[in-house]
């Protein structure tokens, strides 16, 4: 679920920095550069949780 809602934010993100750079509106802009990249970063430290998981997994195996 986690994934679905950091996508969102990327692209809802995009959209809104696009819309600032076409209207010449900075604050949309910014906010919308804020957004995309907090989708990203939540999104990476996800993978990271999961990779980390996995190797927990794999040693508890052993």
């Amino acid at each position: 679920m986690g994934d679905l809602k950091n996508k969102k934010d990327e692209v809802v993100g995009k959209v809104k920095e696009s819309i600032g750079d076409m209207t010449g509106n900075d604050k949309l802009k910014l906010k919308g550069k804020a957004q995309k990249t907090s989708g990203k970063a939540k999104d990476k430290v996800e993978d990271v949780k999961e990779k980390a998981a996995e190797k927990t997994n794999e040693v508890l195996d052993d």
